[in-house]
């Protein structure tokens, strides 16, 4: 039976893969580009489980037979073979690459289809993963864009190729207000993915520095590992320098604009609720550094915002909001951080400016 462990194939080609585990070890941590259509259900994993403890393997495998039947493997059986003929390409995996698929490759042939599967399994490519993760961290040189809060870092990032996107791996955009309503991905699954991007980054950009955007470790509910966020911040600041009015209208733009759209678009007549009782939430989270004479002129202002909009549409009310945090409560926590660092700056700028100075490194080979 084919067996592969050329796991950097896989990554540099996004290749499809097969996962034959229970839902509820998927749910916990998966690959890009992977379909879970499992052996064993939850209860039936768990049931085998319990049985391979109390009488080892063999019986272990009778009580998998016997729970999943004929009918049930013919079924399991059409449900791969409809994935494998969309994606050919596709590999299969389970927990260890042992039994579960190897059983699934071995019914998959019987019905004449041929799959190669993961040769140790999910254990073995995560493994690889945060190997390569740590090493290509630790050997690449990392220019690192700074600034402060609304100054356009995210848009700048997404015109330097040579860049790795953490915001967008976290799905959180860094901050207090940084939530999407959609949740963010499982902590696994940010890992594995920021594996992915590193991969792909020395493949594409082998004598570039790596350019990503000044995180804290945490971002949102997501956090970089330990080690490699240390190797990430070895690196040298760019900071991006932008204008209070066009702070404003990034933030107004991002975190106003956009976001109530996506609220009013996942829940409807709800969504314009939900979306100001985040951010009143979100007031509230940080009552503690402002003050409670800010935070409740904060909370007045959103109101009073709230209400013109819900009168007549108008939105621009919520600028002043933006501003008053910005300059109270964002922008002096970003020159406390500046005079702290450690990292030392290379160079300051407008995006044009900072984009003219990257150009050597923006270019690919």
């Amino acid at each position: 039976m084919q067996l592969t462990e050329d796991f950097r194939s896989l990554v540099l080609n996004n290749t499809p893969l097969l996962d034959v585990r229970a839902t509820v070890e998927f749910k916990k941590g998966a690959f890009a580009n992977t379909t879970n259509i499992p052996i064993l259900t939850d209860r039936e994993r768990e049931l085998v489980g319990t049985m391979y403890k109390k009488q080892g393997n063999s019986a272990a495998v009778a009580l998998a037979e016997e729970l999943i039947k004929q009918e049930g493997k013919l079924q399991r059986v059409e449900q791969w073979k409809e994935y494998i003929n969309a994606n050919p390409e596709a590999y299969l995996y389970c927990f260890r690459g042992g039994q579960r698929s190897g059983i699934s490759q071995a019914w998959l042939e019987e019905a004449g289809v041929k799959i190669t599967r993961l040769k140790g399994g999910y254990k073995a490519f995560r493994n690889y993963l945060m190997e390569e993760s740590l090493r290509i961290s630790g050997e690449v040189e990392t220019l690192i864009i700074g600034g402060r809060t609304g100054s356009g870092k995210t848009i700048l990032l997404k015109e330097i190729p040579n860049s790795i996107d953490l915001e967008g791996l976290a799905h959180h955009r860094g901050s207090s207000f940084g939530g999407f309503v959609e949740k963010q991905p499982a902590q696994i699954n940010f890992e594995n993915n920021l594996a992915y991007d590193f991969i792909q980054f020395e493949e594409k950009y082998p004598n570039k520095p790596l350019i990503i955007e000044h995180e804290s470790h945490n971002i949102g509910r997501a956090f970089i590992p330990k080690p490699v966020y240390a190797n990430l911040m070895d690196g040298k600041l760019i900071l991006l320098e932008t204008p209070m009015n066009e702070r404003v209208e990034i933030i107004f733009e991002e975190y106003i604009e956009n976001s109530l759209a996506s609220y009013v678009k996942r829940h409807k007549e709800e969504g314009v609720k939900l979306w100001s009782d985040a951010i009143a939430s979100n007031i509230d989270k940080i009552k503690k550094r402002v003050g409670s004479e800010l935070h409740k002129e904060l909370q007045d202002i959103l109101t009073s915002s709230l209400e013109a909009q819900l009168k007549s549409g108008d939105l621009q009310g919520y600028k002043k909001l933006i501003e008053i945090l910005l300059v109270s409560y964002y922008d002096p926590m970003y020159d406390y951080q500046i005079e702290k660092t450690e990292i030392p700056i290379l160079f300051r700028g407008s995006h044009s400016k900072i984009l003219h100075f990257l150009d050597d490194a923006r270019t690919p080979n």
